[in-house]
């Protein structure tokens, strides 16, 4: 039902990010080439997605289990709850995102 997301570059269409560095070389510091263990914002980011779209796939399964009489309605209310709070986890950072995207956008040079 919901594919996967394979990367930062999938979540848009077109090839709206056809000016950034899709593999995030550019944004990895100096420490992070290193083997710090630093993460890029487009991993983050990436990683976020990923960890969203397989508790939505999750809560998707064990709903179908339970009508199947496979799983119990604790466990399908626990990963519908899971999912629910992951995505207004994204969503309220998405939004912060863009907040500070248009302060920036608004400052005088």
């Amino acid at each position: 039902m919901i594919d996967s997301v394979k990367g930062v570059s999938s979540l848009f269409p077109n090839d709206a990010l056809s000016g950034v560095d899709k593999t995030a070389s550019g944004l990895v510091s100096g420490a992070a080439a290193q083997g710090t263990g630093q993460m890029s914002f487009a991993q983050v980011m990436g990683d976020m997605a990923t960890d969203m779209t397989n508790a939505l796939k999750l809560s998707e399964t064990k709903s179908f289990d339970a009508i199947q009489g496979k799983a119990s309605t604790r466990e399908v209310v626990d990963a519908v709850m899971n999912a629910e709070q992951t995505l207004q986890t994204a969503i309220a950072f998405r939004d912060k995102v863009v907040t500070a995207y248009l302060e920036i956008a608004r400052m005088q040079i």
